[in-house]
């Protein structure tokens, strides 16, 4: 039987994301942070020339199993890097980037199944002047950016795909075989990418990074996160250590929140429920519901929120989310 399948990530640089003496060039339009990616990917090429991403990366694989043992396999795909573009008023610079060479391991051979797993990554010929704490003190050269994917394939026709490792930034989102998005890194963390000081602390030095993957949210909260946003009213944007609490189950409150960035535990009548991920709109319920917060949410990493008036979204769709979020009713 032959089982065949592919992943892909999708890097880009989300609003707000990045910190420090390099964000103005950011919000003054010399650079420009990335607008989502879609739900389907369609073509990686043509999101490249619509310069949608800053680094794309497909794993693709097949294994022949006979009596449930790999005789034979193959596995392709690679990097798309993309280019970042400055501008100075009319006049644009195009920099293109470079790529590092790929990292494919044998792959792991169990009773069953079979793993392949690869890292692409590269940076961009863009200046990007930081600290180091070696001499001459200073780095001109971009970090390295990377992702490394797993996919496992089956002997009874199964497939399933990982995110085991990325850079600390930018955004990772990743689409399984039916190129719909599934998961996608949980925080990015520019700070840490910034002071990256070489190859010696990637995958072609001596370490990967470990990613935290959470869950892709709902077609409907993409939407709104986009009203949110971009609908008119500038969102308050607020930071949260890790272990700070958002809002309290029976509080007061008639905030939206679109989590920009970290992890979020939610807590309904002391029961933990499934963590929330980037992406996540909350405190709808209260709104609808009588103006109570109806959980208690912590930030379990640092975590980056957007704060809007609840009159930015229709009452029909914050109904509609609040369906969907009745976590506890669905694992009562």
């Amino acid at each position: 039987m032959r089982v065949t399948s592919h992943l892909t990530s999708v890097s880009w640089i989300p609003s707000e994301a990045v910190k420090g003496y390099t964000k103005p060039a950011f919000t003054m339009g010399i650079t420009h942070y990335d607008e989502p990616p879609p739900d389907t990917i369609e073509g990686l090429e043509a999101l490249r020339a619509a310069d949608a991403f800053r680094f794309a990366h497909r794993l693709e694989a097949w294994a022949e199993f006979d009596g449930g043992s790999p005789v034979d396999h193959g596995v392709g795909g690679g990097l798309i890097m993309g280019s970042t573009t400055v501008r100075l008023g009319p006049l644009g610079v195009t920099f293109a980037a470079f790529s590092l060479p790929e990292l494919r391991p044998e792959p792991e051979i169990g009773d069953g199944w079979i793993r392949f797993s690869q890292t692409v990554g590269g940076r961009t010929a863009m200046p990007l002047p930081r600290r180091s704490s070696r001499p001459p003190y200073l780095r001109l050269q971009s970090p390295f950016v990377w992702t490394t994917l797993s996919l496992t394939l089956h002997a009874d026709g199964r497939a399933e795909g990982q995110l085991t490792g990325a850079s600390p930034f930018p955004r990772h989102w990743v689409y399984g075989a039916d190129d719909a998005l599934t998961m996608k890194a949980g925080l990015t963390d520019y700070k840490t990418w910034a002071g990256q000081e070489g190859a010696e602390s990637t995958p072609w030095g001596d370490e990967d990074s470990p990613v935290l993957v959470t869950a892709a949210e709902t077609a409907l909260e993409r939407e709104m996160s986009a009203l949110i946003m971009r609908g008119g009213r500038k969102p308050v944007i607020r930071s949260l250590e890790a272990g700070a609490v958002l809002v309290r189950q029976g509080e007061p409150g008639s905030s939206l929140f679109l989590l920009l960035d970290g992890v979020l535990t939610v807590d309904v009548d002391g029961r933990a429920l499934p963590e929330l991920g980037p992406g996540a709109i909350l405190g709808e319920r209260a709104v609808l519901e009588g103006g109570l917060r109806t959980a208690t949410l912590t930030a379990s990493t640092p975590v980056r929120v957007a704060e809007a008036s609840p009159d930015i979204i229709d009452a029909a769709a914050l109904a509609r989310l609040a369906q969907g979020h009745r976590r506890e009713d669905s694992l009562a």
